[in-house]
């Protein structure tokens, strides 16, 4: 993409903040020097540790905070007060804060439960997307939903009151089948419907400006795939994948090898659509492969241009039995010192392919 393209390409919305804009450019700018990394809930807790302040598992790892930090909006729907995870709502937004002064970048996921069932996101009763869309059952009550996740992003501000961009990945994996909103349970047209209600009501009933769509499938193989439920380039700024190690890495190379054929399909399409291509999430849960950054995360991704890289959240709290209720975890996916794959990640941060917090404030990505 020349420097002319990357100046002139608008965001998806065309009201967007100016940072929000800069940020969009700037992305697409910054695509040569490397691949910012990301981690989810980064600052809230980790491995025997919940909301220390300043402390980070990527800077506990490699000495300085990640490029991006992931969060999560599950449950904000009901109107709780903690996200899935058990984040506070409040906290996190201080959270973001931190990150965007830092001059990292925000990604927010919305896990939202089941709309008919009353079921969790695993949920995958038929017929929740047909539910919500314009003239369902439950449309009123979705945009209910909708509501409460507009004011969260509209309160998101700095001390001076400028809206923090915030990278918005919804209705994500949908190309698997263990959500409510995935290819199993709704049609192409529906899931179309669904993100340009959800773009549509964002933007022009509640004036949410400081937004960039993710668009974010699991598994597909071809192009055609990729873009069965695609909702067309008005409504999306940054074209997205996730893929997990599964299996023993020691005898296959089934991850890398797909890894690498998925990206080179998303590249092309996100390079004629002058999109933003990333990889959303990965991770193999707890790395017992000591080489798995090097020979199995960076092959896999190759020489592609990726904005970023996300890895999933360490530690903390997980759902318990019960509605609220919350059990101590100790998976994770940035390895600390005992782990096989901890040399392994030292190498991948030495490598200079991946933007840390230091690199990635030196981009200026929102001036």
């Amino acid at each position: 993409m020349s420097s002319v393209q990357a100046q002139t390409k608008l965001t998806a919305d065309p009201n967007a903040t100016r940072q929000t804009k800069n940020l969009y450019r700037n992305l697409l700018k910054a695509l040569p020097e490397g691949i910012m990394f990301g981690h989810q809930d980064d600052l809230a807790y980790g491995m025997g540790w919940i909301g220390v302040p300043g402390k980070s598992t990527i800077k506990d790892a490699v000495g300085e905070y990640p490029g991006v930090y992931g969060w999560e909006l599950g449950n904000i729907e009901l109107g709780d007060l903690h996200n899935l995870d058990s984040v506070s709502f409040e906290k996190m937004k201080d959270y973001i804060r931190e990150g965007y002064a830092r001059g990292g970048v925000v990604t927010i996921s919305w896990h939202a439960n089941h709309p008919v069932t009353g079921g969790n996101a695993w949920d995958t009763t038929h017929g929740a997307v047909d539910a919500i869309i314009p003239g369902g059952s439950k449309h009123e009550i979705f945009k209910l939903w909708l509501d409460r996740v507009a004011n969260f992003m509209l309160d998101l501000k700095t001390a001076k009151g400028e809206p923090i961009p915030v990278i918005f990945r919804p209705y994500h994996e949908f190309t698997g089948n263990w959500f409510w909103w995935c290819q199993n349970t709704c049609t192409p047209d529906e899931f179309k419907e669904l993100w340009r209600f959800t773009y549509t009501y964002f933007t022009e009933n509640r004036g949410v400006h400081n937004l960039l769509y993710a668009y974010n499938p699991e598994k597909y193989e071809t192009r055609e795939q990729y873009l069965e439920r695609y909702p067309g380039d008005e409504f999306v700024d940054i074209l997205s994948l996730d893929m997990y190690q599964y299996g023993d890495p020691a005898n296959s190379n089934a991850f890398e090898t797909s890894l690498h054929h998925r990206l080179r399909i998303l590249t092309e399409i996100a390079n004629e659509k002058n999109k933003i291509p990333a990889l959303a999430e990965t991770g193999f849960l707890n790395t017992p492969y000591a080489q798995w950054f090097t020979q199995k995360l960076m092959k896999g991704i190759g020489d592609f241009p990726l904005s970023y890289v996300l890895l999933w959240r360490d530690g903390g709290y997980v759902n318990g039995p019960e509605k609220g209720s919350f059990i101590p975890s100790q998976d994770h996916f940035i390895p600390v010192g005992s782990d096989p794959a901890f040399w392994d990640f030292q190498r991948l941060y030495r490598s200079g392919r991946f933007l840390f917090q230091k690199k990635t404030a030196r981009l200026k990505l929102y001036e």
